[in-house]
């Protein structure tokens, strides 16, 4: 198909068939629209060749949502400006963002306050003085890669560890602009439009109303990203976040800012058995400190890696040196208005570990920023190794990737859970490590396969622990979405009734079915 928007794929846009899955597609054209109107000609010529599209941000996904399985690629990078800047009655400040810039350059905007206001209006201008003598804001929702797009967060609802405390990216969307296959857009604002039960009704912006049938299926109580989220009487807002790119393309998120606390601790808490680890988060939670902004977990196979890293690669020689008696950590980090605030909560933190069988001299504390970053560096090191690790593996055996849960349970599983994964890998003898966001019961279990056969008995015990999540009441994907790799289990949590009601809310505003073609709905042959 020729249009002047379009490129044909030739092996100078190869990156753009993969994403951190590590999953590789195949398209035809790729599209990189630099301002609505050219996403909107997109569209529409893709519309009129009935070619399938695959919309990309930063392409830090986990699950493959943005490798395309055909068709056209629309990367969304070229969009990446701050649109205006809004304050709210309670005094949150707001921000209109298009959906490809950067995390990273986001919040480096925001704490250096300074934003490009070339065509701003008049009220965002207002609300720009307002926020330049403001208390300090910050963007609360952290995935572990600060690259993703602002669009792929909300496309995915991203969380990472601070979730514990803020929720996730959708606790901040106030707003959305997206663009319908067709080319139609709609602008929707929090509060403004709301189901009304079980159906809902939208217009957009050219007057045209669309009678959308929610699913009846009910969410799990638990951290989820799994699906359509559906729930009586929703927000509109709600629906589009989490669509991983399948209901429309979004090209403005209009996001709400917190005020930066003014202390920001962080401890790693030492354990040399599991269980006390599990019992301190367990009793850590049960005090209810509004401080705790995220708990982390690490087990004795992921403080395993960052060993040999430190020892063996140049590259971690920063990593401070771990005990060889520890065999479980958990990173908590505290948010707190004052030092005196913060050294209670760290008080409390330390008679949680003792409570739990642990020491709080088994702990590292972080009170400058230097420290921090150690601590931030020890946090993401572990799945930045074992993503090295599997690359090494794939040489010899391309057919491979990590397979990594991204299932929660509810809190009195959290043991339950735990015990079966360790049992069920060692009866398999395959090779593993497990972190994540423990506060949440949101555990990355990564099995780390040395061989097809490894991968294949790796996907096997994947479906099984889907089944048992779900019986008992967890998600199957609580912050990666299930994408394409991850597809089949969206059934195993919402039934096939659930899968084919969610096909017909897509159909509302996809009627020839070109958006995400194979996500959600249809897996790439993967988990």
């Amino acid at each position: 198909m020729e249009h002047p928007l379009l490129q044909p794929v030739t092996a100078a846009y190869e990156e753009y068939l993969r994403d951190e899955s590590r999953a590789v597609g195949q398209a035809e054209a790729i599209a990189f629209p630099r301002d609505e109107a050219e996403v909107r000609a997109v569209l529409r010529a893709a519309a009129d060749a009935h070619m399938p599209v695959t919309l990309q941000g930063a392409r830090t996904g986990l699950a493959a949502a943005a490798v395309p399985g055909g068709g056209l690629v629309l990367n969304l990078g070229k969009l990446d400006a701050v649109k205006g800047m809004a304050q709210e009655k309670d005094g949150t400040f707001t921000l209109r963002v298009q959906p490809g810039l950067a995390l990273s350059r986001l919040r480096k905007q925001i704490a250096d306050r300074r934003f490009d206001t070339t065509g701003w209006d008049v009220a965002s201008l207002a609300a720009y003085d307002a926020f330049m003598a403001a208390e300090e804001q910050f963007l609360p929702t952290d995935p572990t890669e600060t690259s993703a797009s602002v669009g792929g967060m909300a496309a995915c609802n991203a969380s990472g560890a601070r979730s514990y405390l803020y929720g996730p990216m959708r606790r901040h969307v106030r707003g959305l602009r997206v663009l319908l296959a067709g080319g139609d857009s709609l602008t929707l604002r929090r509060g403004q439009v709301r189901a009304k039960g079980r159906h809902l009704a939208l217009v957009t912006d050219a007057g045209r109303r669309l009678d959308v049938p929610l699913p009846t299926y009910e969410m799990p109580k638990t951290k989820n990203a799994s699906g359509y989220y559906i729930a009586d009487d929703m927000d509109a807002v709600d629906l589009f976040v989490g669509s991983d790119g399948t209901l429309g393309v979004i090209t403005e998120v209009e996001l709400a800012l917190c005020p930066l606390p003014k202390v920001i601790w962080g401890a790693s808490c030492f354990f040399a058995e599991e269980a006390a680890a599990l019992d301190f988060v367990i009793g850590l939670r049960g005090q209810s400190l509004a401080q705790v902004a995220a708990m982390e977990y690490f087990d004795a196979r992921a403080l395993d890696i960052l060993r040999r890293q430190k020892r063996d690669n140049p590259a971690f020689a920063a990593l401070p040196p771990i005990a060889p008696q520890y065999s479980a950590a958990v990173y908590v980090e505290l948010h707190c208005a004052s030092e005196d605030e913060a050294a209670e909560a760290l008080f409390a933190t330390g008679t949680a570990m003792e409570a739990a069988g642990g020491r709080a001299q088994d702990s590292w504390v972080a009170r400058t920023d230097f420290d921090k970053d150690t601590l931030i560096f020890f946090r993401h090191a572990v799945p930045e190794s074992v993503n090295m690790m599997i690359d090494t593996r794939r040489k010899a055996h391309p057919g491979i990737t990590k397979l990594g849960t991204d299932m929660a349970v509810p809190g009195a599983y959290l043991k339950e859970a735990m015990a079966m994964y360790h049992g069920m890998l060692a009866e398999a003898g395959l090779e593993y490590a497990i972190w994540g966001h423990i506060g949440d019961n949101h555990l990355h279990v990564n099995i780390l396969p040395q061989s097809q056969a490894d991968y294949e008995q790796g996907k096997a015990l994947y479906a099984q622990w889907a089944q048992r999540v779900c019986a008992w009441g967890g998600s199957v994907s609580a912050e990666h979405g299930v994408g394409k790799l991850k597809a089949d289990t969206l059934r195993v949590m919402v039934g096939d009734a659930g899968v084919r009601q969610m096909a017909a809310l897509k159909a509302c505003f996809d009627p020839r079915g070109l958006l995400g073609v194979g996500t959600m709905f249809s897996p790439m042959g993967g988990i």
